[in-house]
């Protein structure tokens, strides 16, 4: 059997905690990786945010269209994003707003996130997951969502990435930044960081 995750709908046995998703490693002896949105324990993990991302390569009205089918789906105004350099063979020009992506949170998100779930049949593989345990995938067609089918506005792909995340979790963060503030000030000065020899 491949390698891969496959991810299934929480049972009513875990009755101290809601879960959104549960998945399940095949080849480690569906050894359970649960990952919840929302736990009555104080430490559990949640989902920080999930990034949707549409990539049409060019700018225009194909573009505009793919704005409204992310802002159907997420109820929010969608960002675009910009291409960083030209590549001629693709067409793009530097600069140019070849995308839309839209951050979502909450309830919200849970509810996209198990949609996109649904469509892949709740099975991942196994490089879908980062080394922090953050995850994406992505689905060929987005009115497998439940999105009505407009045949002005076309068929269009579409990226999910999660984040997860746990409280306490921006302290740390916090806590290694500062750490190398001191540095990166000294640095940006034109200066640079002083050893023990030099104090």
């Amino acid at each position: 059997m491949s390698s891969s995750l496959i991810a299934a709908p929480a049972t009513g046995r875990e009755k101290n905690h809601t879960n959104t998703v549960v998945i399940r490693h095949v080849d480690s002896g569906f050894k359970a990786l649960r990952i919840k949105a929302k736990r009555r324990t104080p430490c559990g993990n949640f989902i920080r945010k999930l990034c949707l991302n549409i990539c049409v390569g060019e700018s225009g009205d194909r573009l505009t269209r793919v704005a409204k089918v992310l802002e159907q789906l997420t109820g929010q105004t969608p960002v675009f994003s910009k291409a960083r350099y030209t590549v001629r063979s693709f067409g793009i020009r530097r600069n140019e707003k070849i995308a839309v992506h839209c951050t979502v949170r909450g309830a919200k998100a849970e509810e996209i996130l198990e949609k996109g779930l649904k469509v892949r049949e709740y099975e991942l593989r196994k490089n879908n997951f980062s080394d922090t345990g953050n995850f994406g995938f992505g689905i060929q067609e987005h009115i497998d969502l439940g999105i009505k089918y407009d045949p002005s506005i076309g068929i269009y792909g579409l990226d999910f990435y999660v984040v997860l995340g746990r409280p306490g979790f921006s302290r740390r963060q916090e806590a290694q930044d500062r750490l190398h503030w001191g540095q990166t000030q000294n640095q940006q000065r034109g200066g640079h960081a002083l050893v023990p020899a030099e104090v």
